[in-house]
């Protein structure tokens, strides 16, 4: 019993760290992926890099094209979208 007094500090740090930093972080993920999920065609999204640009094309699971500016257009990794500037409104029909 006493052996396990001693290990009760350290599960209650490991407990502390788990609501602090881990589940936060699972959250933020979670969020982020949903994000980037819901990219379509005409929204306006600041890269990673510190790009802003408009969504041309969705090409597939991990790959975007990005105009930049007229004419301009880049293709850009998903999962380096920071942030949706502004979201265009799906199309009706």
């Amino acid at each position: 019993m006493e052996a396990f007094g001693q290990f009760i500090p350290l599960i209650l740090i490991f407990v502390i760290m788990y609501f602090l930093l881990i589940r936060p972080q699972q959250k933020k993920l979670k969020e982020h992926k949903a994000m980037v999920d819901a990219l379509r065609r005409g929204d306006q999204i600041v890269t990673q890099g510190g790009l802003i640009g408009k969504v041309a094309k969705v090409k597939d699971d991990n790959e975007i094209e990005v105009e930049l500016s007229e004419g301009v257009k880049v293709r850009v990794v998903r999962s380096t979208i920071a942030q949706v500037l502004s979201k265009t409104e799906p199309a009706e029909g």
